[in-house]
């Protein structure tokens, strides 16, 4: 038997071989660079093998009991928290039994094989030009919410409500029965209780008594939303090819001048910068744009955890994140700089975990997801504040955002910040019911009408904008029953908001957010639990009062907010940035092409990027 440190060090070395092939092909695959989709599926099944082995889980506990019980030696103490760490994610993602562990594996194959013909599906919808096109996801939710064209903009919708018969007529269900039985085989009703209980350590019911009380804070507003739309622009305002319009469309077609495309990676590096925000010498790795066949949602991914070897020299992380903008669509500029912070923030957290094993900075379990997209989230949600839209969101003649155009902003977005927030609620509701249904039930029309009368019940409308079965997340045993890990994080997300705005009175280019996430948030990675990182922080235990409240706001008590933000930031005096670089390597590609770097600089990439897509998308420049 190996000694309790040449375990822990053989654990290391092997978890960073088999993360890092399977992330590596899991890039090139829904990249579309590689179509090795057998490779994916063997290294993929490999590293589900090494994070629920019993024997491996066995031989941790097994060597935490061989430690001396003693405090006052650091080495034995580092050992211990290591072998601890190791010990939550075998117990996360264990199989205990030879039955689970065959449906595993089918289920491994069966969504592979889903996957690869997803990848193939062609959709299309009516652009701007009145064109039909091929389009992506992205693509179609922007068109539904930029388009004046309200017939191109249910081509969008139809082409949504196309996929959902797709999913349903392709394997999905098999899916769905198979994830039951691989739950079923560990002792679990279902699959969703599985996933609530790994991913998030609580219960079904614990976590439905946190949405049931945000759904039932949120309704009156997101009613009257519904009804003042309706008495503003008619009945078929609230049809889902007219909502993200009517919602978003006139506004985002006037910010789209001030939130360029290309100025993108720029705005991003340099706010980054600001906070005080660096990634430890990690290696970035960003593709950004559409490309046919590649995965239509932004994620991100680090093939190699960074950590603390056991010479205490410091392993960087490597760490990919992508989108899908479209430069040429109405609208593009501000999706990317949405997911240049979303996921730069994602890829900051896992790049600033500093503990001795890489197991403490991954994605999967025992990582929470709300814990995770409390860190992408929060950095987000700082391009809604005015201040900010005033210092970055400039016109090509350097002209900032005007005032008119942040009021006209939140007269068209707050009233619908409930629709919006029920829009990630709507999918738990879904997901539960959805594994509760036995075999026989899972039909394709009971499955369309059971999501049907969810977005009936949740959003208020009979088809919600973004049809259920049409989100991709659904597909994925990862992402799968795990979406309201989005409306949780949003809770922490506000919560963290309202500390800093107490504690400093302001957000955007305040250089102390950075040090402070890094501290309380990052630094520990899933060795420390979600609420008591919020503890941390800001004193409370988690709340989803403070979201409730801002989606409740009404306009004018918005725009006072925004009003006072803007005032302040005029008469402060921002120190410089901190960091003179985010201490990253970035690479900036489009599948298998470098389009810019930072080799030379930061602000040397920024001006490649920006001339890469002029160059290619020319009517782009303002």
């Amino acid at each position: 038997m190996l000694s309790a440190r040449a375990l822990f060090g053989t654990l290391n070395t092997e978890y960073l071989t088999v993360h890092k092939t399977k992330e590596d092909l899991f890039w090139d695959t829904y990249m579309a660079v590689s179509n090795d989709d057998a490779g994916f599926t063997r290294a993929e099944e490999a590293y589900k093998n090494f994070i629920s082995d019993p024997k491996r889980l066995a031989a941790v506990r097994q060597a935490l009991a061989s430690l001396p019980d003693t405090h006052s030696d650091a080495g034995i103490a580092e050992l211990r928290h290591g072998l601890q760490g190791w010990l939550a994610l075998f117990e996360a993602n264990i199989i205990d039994s030879d039955a689970a562990r065959a449906a595993m594996h089918q289920l491994i194959q069966m969504e592979s094989a889903l996957f690869a013909k997803r990848r193939d599906l062609v959709l299309h919808h009516i652009n701007e030009a009145g064109e039909e096109e091929e389009a992506s996801l992205s693509g179609l939710s922007t068109n539904m919410g930029t388009n004046p064209n309200m017939a191109a903009r249910k081509s969008s919708l139809d082409a949504m409500l196309t996929l959902e018969h797709w999913v349903l007529a392709n394997g999905f269900l098999d899916i769905v029965k198979q994830r039951n039985a691989f739950a079923r085989a560990q002792g679990f009703d279902n699959y969703f209780d599985f996933k609530v209980q790994k991913n998030e350590r609580m219960s079904t019911g614990q976590l439905f008594a946190i949405l049931d009380d945000f759904e039932a804070r949120t309704a009156q507003a997101n009613t009257r939303a519904l009804n003042d739309l309706v008495h503003t622009h008619g009945a078929d305002a609230t049809q889902p090819w007219n909502l993200r319009f009517y919602v978003s469309g006139d506004t985002t077609r006037q910010l789209d001048p001030y939130l360029s495309f290309g100025k993108g990676l720029e705005r991003w590096i340099t706010s980054f910068r600001h906070l005080g925000i660096a990634y430890r010498g990690a290696t970035l790795q960003l593709d950004l744009l559409e490309r046919k066949g590649k995965y239509q949602n932004g994620f991100c991914h680090g093939p190699i955890p960074p950590f603390f070897d056991a010479q205490q020299r410091w392993v960087p992380g490597q760490i990919n994140f992508t989108a899908n903008a479209k430069p040429d669509q109405v609208g593009s500029g501000a999706r990317a700089i949405n997911t240049l912070f979303h996921e730069g923030g994602h890829a900051a957290h896992f790049a600033n975990v500093t503990q001795n094993a890489p197991c403490f900075s991954q994605e999967f379990a025992p990582t929470s997801m709300a814990y995770a997209e409390t860190q992408s989230m929060f950095c987000d949600s700082l391009l809604d504040d005015a201040d900010w839209l005033k210092r970055y969101a400039h016109n090509a003649q350097g002209e900032p955002i005007p005032d008119a155009l942040i009021h006209a902003r939140i007269q068209t977005t707050q009233p619908f910040a409930a629709f919006n927030e029920r829009g990630i609620l709507v999918v738990p509701y879904f997901e539960r019911a959805l594994y509760q249904l036995t075999d026989e039930q899972l039909t394709p029309d009971g499955v369309l009408a059971l999501a049907r009368a969810t977005e009936l019940r949740i959003l208020g409308v009979a088809t919600g904008p973004r049809p259920l079965l049409s989100i991709p997340h659904l597909l994925n045993q990862e992402s799968a029953a795990a979406y309201h890990g989005y409306l949780l994080a949003n809770m922490a997300v506000y919560q963290t908001r309202a500390y800093f705005e107490r504690t400093y009175g302001y957000l955007t280019d305040n250089p102390a957010i950075g040090p402070a996430l890094a501290e309380h948030y990052w630094a520990r990675g899933n060795g420390i639990s979600h609420n008591d990182t919020l503890l941390s922080l800001t004193g409370e235990s988690f709340s989803a009062k403070y979201l409730a409240d801002s989606c409740n706001q009404t306009v004018g008590e918005a725009w006072a907010q925004a009003q006072a933000q803007m005032a302040a930031a005029a008469q402060r005096q921002y120190p410089p940035a901190p960091i003179a670089n985010l201490d990253a390597t970035i690479r900036i590609v489009h599948g298998a092409e470098l389009i810019a770097d930072n080799r030379t600089s930061e602000d040397a990439m920024c001006q490649q990027f920006e001339g890469w897509v002029e160059q290619h998308f020319p009517a782009t420049v303002h």
